[in-house]
């Protein structure tokens, strides 16, 4: 584990390439890696929403997050996702992960059952009693059917030395400043979503876990650290030239926008594993032209 990571800045949440046979592409996600660590990236995210991780077995789990392990090679932080909805499996797994190398898992709230407030802090305190890492609250309602919630946040943070951080994904902009406002000060607030990540730093947020940065790492890595500087004249502009890119890269779903712009960089080829499909063509004509114009 990197004793100095901070759980602050610029992260990224990887893509997972596939080759037109649906198999890993190892040689893309090799070539990403390096691709963030040049562009800035201060940490990288493994088996993240945007890596399509429902869709990989749990051998293709562990040969990806073992491929990004050994390409890093210690010159930044690796976290590692993790969720579900059955929380003995959830420990049962923690227990048996082999950390080395790994820095925190990113665990997001159980989807489906939707347990409430109570069961979602149960849930995470459970975890933090077991988990040979540092864990980071995931809270993406939008996907998983349950908002975690400012108060909820608050108690696991006083509560469980060992949770240090949220990537809030929930766009509620009141919630997350309540988190930023009453969770210790150890505790990081990180933004779950490229469009709101200016406006959540400027309130106390300390960075973020990025789709877009697949494609433009420099950009994103320079808009964040401009942004964490006080530097909000430089942030704004970077922030506006690529609020288009922001909103196109969802609009066919996640990760198919990023994965346009992948592929039209040169970088994998376009292919998503069922259910999901690459961006249709209207969408991914709109992602190429704002991608071509970018200074």
């Amino acid at each position: 584990m990197n004793m100095n990571f901070d759980f602050t800045g610029a992260g990224v949440a990887l893509i997972t390439p596939f080759r037109q046979d649906f198999s890993v592409d190892e040689q893309a996600l090799a070539a990403l890696v390096d691709h963030q660590i040049k562009g800035g990236m201060d940490f990288l995210v493994a088996l993240g929403t945007t890596a399509e991780t429902s869709t990989l077995t749990e051998e293709e789990k562990q040969q990806v997050v073992r491929l990004i392990l050994e390409q890093v090679a210690g010159r930044v932080p690796v976290v590692v996702g993790m969720g579900g909805n059955d929380t003995a499996a959830m420990v049962r797994k923690m227990e048996h992960f082999d950390p080395t190398g790994v820095s925190a898992f990113l665990v997001v709230t159980p989807f489906y059952n939707k347990p409430n407030q109570e069961g979602l802090f149960r849930h995470y305190r459970e975890l933090a009693l077991h988990s040979p890492l540092p864990l980071i609250l995931y809270n993406v309602p939008t996907r998983t059917g349950v908002n975690l919630e400012a108060e909820t946040v608050i108690r696991l943070a006083e509560a469980c030395d060992n949770i240090v951080a949220i990537k809030e994904a929930s766009g509620i902009l009141s919630q997350i400043t309540r988190i930023i406002k009453y969770t210790p000060p150890r505790f990081k607030l990180i933004s779950g979503d490229d469009v709101l990540a200016l406006p959540i730093l400027s309130i106390g947020g300390e960075g973020i876990i990025s789709v877009i940065a697949n494609a433009l790492p420099r950009k994103v890595s320079d808009l964040i650290h401009h942004a964490m500087a006080g530097r909000y004249e430089e942030a704004r502009r970077l922030h506006f030239e690529l609020i288009e890119l922001f909103r196109l890269q969802f609009d066919d779903g996640n990760p198919a926008g990023v994965k346009t712009m992948l592929h039209h960089l040169g970088r994998i080829e376009n292919v998503l594993r069922l259910p999901l499909v690459p961006a249709n063509p209207a969408v991914a004509s709109k992602i190429v032209d704002q991608l071509n114009n970018l200074s």
